[in-house]
């Protein structure tokens, strides 16, 4: 004789908890651009660079008089800036780039990790600036209710 109701069925749930693979950044073979860029920016971000530079503006101006002004000589410091300017903004928009993904990857691990926050913070770079302005002002009424509670504890 079977006792069992069949509408009172147990089922037993067992959850399979997966851990989060561990992904190891790999270096790429090849990265020939980055790694330029990364040398460049460090390099002429020196302040070295910066007194070189002085030195070579320096020169420029005291060779005025040799060439009398002239419009070849107003040439010459034109074009080098020119060209100096136009390639340093791809390798330090390059550099920037990097940075700010690793920065925002190191903030989503965080985020990541952290029980108490939220979880939809993760991919906030991608909000519009209305959308970062209405954030912004909840983050403010959020300090202003803090910064109310503290005064009163004081």
């Amino acid at each position: 004789m079977n006792t069992e109701n069949p509408k009172h069925t147990h089922v037993k749930i067992v959850r399979h908890v997966v851990p989060d693979p561990i992904i190891t950044p790999v270096k790429p073979r090849s990265d020939t651009f980055h790694h330029i860029s990364q040398v460049v920016s460090q390099k002429l971000g020196s302040p070295t660079a910066f007194a070189l530079a002085v030195l070579l503006i320096v020169a420029w101006i005291i060779t005025g008089p040799f060439f009398d002004y002239s419009d070849t000589w107003q040439l010459v410091i034109n074009t080098t800036t020119t060209i100096v300017t136009f390639l340093m903004v791809f390798a330090i928009q390059n550099t920037q780039n990097r940075d700010a993904k690793a920065m925002q990857l190191k903030l989503n691990e965080l985020i990541k990790s952290s029980r108490s926050a939220r979880t939809e913070f993760v991919d906030i770079e991608d909000l519009s600036d209305n959308e970062l302005d209405i954030l912004q002002g909840q983050f403010k009424i959020i300090h202003e209710k803090f910064e109310s509670k503290r005064n009163k504890g004081l």
